[in-house]
């Protein structure tokens, strides 16, 4: 392997690494203001990132719940696909990189990359629904605008874990026949 190449794989742990804290960082925020949100209502307008759901909240408690859900959905399913990632590259072995774990975490990468996207599809959905009943669920787009670029970067990722699990299919014919 080439000095360039290592040195591109440890950026690409870092990154992936300081993704991974961010994510956490950002889910434990939600669940934090989740509870807060259940046992003291009156902060409900003063929520992480600055989410100002108040007006949700005295509209429908159920919409809000419902709502924030989704939100909480994504992001605990963003920073759990972040996990597997720094799973992936920080076990990975580049001088043998056809192996079952690997070929198993990058299919399991493409299923939770595709929750995501289902997720926030759903989401998106379901607030233009709420929307058009008078209920404003802008605020709430930041979590789920990029639903249909997770369902294609999906395809993509099973695209690659289907050609990685056929190469290890290939390489042990080739170690028996050997």
């Amino acid at each position: 392997m080439k000095k360039s190449d290592n040195f591109v794989f440890i950026t690409v742990k870092i990154v992936a690494w300081i993704i991974f804290v961010g994510l956490c960082i950002e889910s434990g925020g939600l669940i934090v203001n989740f509870l807060f949100s259940i046992f003291k209502p009156e902060f409900v307008g003063k929520l992480y990132q600055k989410l100002d759901l108040q007006e949700i909240y005295q509209k429908s408690e159920a919409i809000f719940y419902g709502m924030y859900s989704f939100a909480l959905a994504v992001s605990i399913l963003k920073a759990y696909l972040f996990y597997l990632v720094v799973l992936l590259v920080t076990k990975i072995d580049l001088l043998k990189p056809f192996n079952e774990f690997v070929s198993e975490k990058i299919l399991q990468i493409s299923y939770y990359t595709f929750s995501i996207g289902l997720v926030s599809y759903i989401a998106r959905q379901t607030g233009k629904n709420i929307t058009n009943k008078g209920i404003d669920t802008q605020v709430l787009n930041q979590f789920w605008e990029d639903s249909q670029a997770f369902i294609l970067m999906a395809a993509v990722i099973y695209i690659i874990a289907i050609i990685f699990k056929k190469g290890i299919e290939l390489q042990n014919e080739n170690d028996l026949t050997v």
